[in-house]
């Protein structure tokens, strides 16, 4: 049962509550919140991008579940709560990625993508007759040598982070990060420091079928996801160490 004061500020996206609070918003954010694991670790030579995908049952194919997407040969997107509206920011980053290509002839920076994308979900918490995405996004990429990996949340706002997880399993993740993160890991040793950190998550209850691994790194295309074979070798070493 709602407060009464309440129920006229959680209508509508335009209007605020007394005590300064747009409710629609957060409402996205708890969207967020419901949704699968999504983990980013900055290294020294790389970024990598895990998810959870959460095969719920035995006649789902895992691989027709998509939660890490490439936007360009140097960018790539992790994605937690709505699929649909991650899916549509993700064709939108495409479009202004190959726009930025085909007027000035060069990779699109990875910040003013970010900011691209963030400034498009501001604006649906401004005006009437639609709502807020109901999906955060982690953005990796490389853009003049230095390697990049921000987040977005619904209000469009954005913030650049060493480490860090979105979903359900956020403060478990965040946890072995503040224990554990280093800013001189390898590549092999943040995937493996992921991988610690979705077990977490999941409370051990993960195999290869249900995590992704995508990868930005110094060669070309910078950015590339992982096949099923190698995920499964990354998965064993964590299972050995567990048990």
């Amino acid at each position: 049962m709602q407060p009464q004061y309440q129920m006229g500020y959680d209508r509508a996206i335009t209007v605020f509550s007394p005590d300064g609070r747009l409710y629609q918003v957060e409402y996205a954010r708890e969207a967020v919140k419901r949704g699968t694991t999504a983990i980013g670790i900055k290294g020294k030579d790389g970024i990598v991008l895990l998810v959870d995908k959460r095969v719920n049952s035995q006649l789902l194919e895992p691989t027709s579940i998509e939660k890490i997407f490439r936007i360009d040969d140097h960018i790539g997107v992790a994605s937690s709560g709505l699929v649909g509206d991650a899916r549509s920011l993700v064709d939108r980053a495409r479009i202004e990625s190959q726009i930025n290509r085909v007027s000035y002839d060069e990779e699109m920076d990875v910040e003013m993508l970010a900011k691209k994308l963030c400034d498009h979900m501001q604006t649906y918490t401004q005006f009437g007759g639609a709502r807020p995405y109901g999906t955060a996004l982690l953005i990796a990429g490389r853009s003049e040598g230095q390697f990049r990996l921000f987040e977005t949340d619904p209000s469009g706002t954005l913030l650049e982070y060493k480490a860090t997880g979105i979903g359900i399993g956020r403060n478990a993740v965040m946890k072995v990060f503040e224990d554990e993160y280093r800013p001189d890991l390898t590549l092999q040793e943040a995937i493996l420091l992921g991988l610690k950190a979705l077990h977490a998550a999941t409370e051990g209850k993960f195999d290869v079928n249900m995590v992704e691994i995508g990868v930005v790194a110094n060669e070309e295309p910078a950015f590339r996801k992982m096949t099923r074979e190698e995920v499964a070798g990354y998965v064993d070493l964590i299972e050995k160490a567990s048990t």
